[in-house]
């Protein structure tokens, strides 16, 4: 069944969600603003997207009935997240339509997929092979020592990755993995890391967001500027290469692409079938932010105006900040100081309980003057608490 060719979905129809965290949660935000109802399919019955939703189906992902259910009550569906599996994807896909589409997710689903799509498609990437057992780590070439060992289903924040200098090193992680397929990466030395989010049409039209140069910490996100640092041509080409993945894969909704600068040329990282952690700063500084864009590319509407109209820098707020004075006991950081800053943004995203590594809100600077605003974010970032490493 084919849904290609379908009139733009107007408000006020009911959009479906598969995933209620806090990518979910923008989401309804910005479809509520818009008009539009919002289903979100989730198994946690405090996520924080089914919490404000018109509808929270509390069931698995691979629920038939749950699916129904949501494909009946539902003009389109999406996901907030890469590992809803593709099989759900496929099956809403036979009665509405699914952008993206399951094959666009599966490819980000699999880190040997991911690779192997990108060197097809011969798009800039570090070396790598492929490990599904010892003797192929035994055979693997000289020059992706030191490396980085990655699991390649259901990695996310650094859960998953082992750094290996030596072939022995690998074979421990391999059995700390517990045999699972993995793929050994060449560790490339960093100048640093930007990411690009987009949103692609199902005209094929693409809008960019300026690209945002990263830092993080422990494998997780912890801050991301706007501007990047890097020339014109540098952040120009790593538009281009995000949108030449996002064509390759015909791929329709908002899509995140990490990319690494080495010695001033750009790697492609991994993708991301959804809005990114890395673009937040969109929603306070971008004259249209990354979920309104997913909303739009869902319903086939014309794609908003992606441009920023301030510098911005956002900061990750994980819930060991909740456990500073104590612990074993959570407290509430001092939320005072951060609306002592004018110009910032604070977003809570309403999870019950938190946790090391969890993220549980960002707060996002904005300004005209780039060095301005970074200055501002990393002085509110040591006043509430959060240590450098």
């Amino acid at each position: 069944m084919s849904h290609k060719n379908h009139a733009p979905i107007l408000p006020p129809a009911t959009l479906g969600m598969l995933g209620g965290g806090q990518l979910g949660r923008f989401f309804v935000v910005a479809a509520h603003e818009m008009g539009y109802k919002v289903a979100v399919l989730d198994p946690d019955l405090n996520s924080p997207a089914g919490a404000i939703a018109d509808q929270h189906i509390v069931a698995a992902y691979d629920d038939r009935n749950a699916l129904d259910v949501l494909s009946q009550s539902c003009a389109a569906v999406t996901t907030e997240f890469e590992n809803v599996p593709a099989e759900t994807l496929a099956y809403l896909a036979k009665f509405v339509p699914v952008r993206p589409d399951a094959s666009c997710v599966s490819i980000a689903q699999n880190r040997i997929a991911e690779k192997t799509f990108l060197r097809d498609n011969h798009i800039p990437h570090a070396p790598f092979a492929e490990i599904r057992s010892e003797a192929d780590i035994d055979q693997a070439a000289a020059e992706l020592f030191p490396g980085i060992l990655k699991v390649v289903r259901f990695g996310y924040d650094g859960k998953g990755q082992a750094r290996v200098k030596t072939a022995e090193e690998a074979r421990a992680a391999f059995k700390a993995f517990k045999g699972e397929t993995c793929v050994l990466e060449k560790m490339l030395a960093l100048d640093y890391e930007i990411s690009v989010v987009l949103a692609r049409g199902a005209d094929g039209r693409v809008a960019c967001f300026p690209p945002a140069e990263n830092l993080h910490t422990n494998g997780i996100l912890d801050v991301s500027a706007v501007p990047a640092t890097g020339s014109e041509a540098l952040i120009g080409q790593a538009e281009i290469l995000a949108a030449q993945i996002a064509e390759k894969m015909h791929y329709v909704g908002v899509l995140g692409v990490e990319f690494f600068v080495v010695h001033g040329e750009l790697f492609a990282n991994e993708m991301a079938p959804r809005p990114h952690n890395s673009g937040h700063y969109t929603i306070d500084a971008c004259i249209t932010n990354q979920f309104e864009q997913q909303v739009r590319a869902l319903c086939g509407l014309p794609l908003g105006d992606a441009r920023a109209h301030s510098a911005a820098v956002m900061v990750n707020l994980l819930g060991d900040l909740w456990y500073q004075q104590d612990k074993h006991h959570s407290n509430e950081p001092e939320w005072n100081e951060l609306f002592d800053v004018p110009n910032l943004k604070l977003h809570l995203y309403g999870k019950q309980q938190a946790r090391a590594g969890r993220k549980m809100g960002h707060f996002t600077v904005i300004g005209s003057n780039p060095a301005e605003v970074r200055a501002a974010a990393l002085s509110a970032r040591k006043a509430i608490g959060i240590a450098d490493e």
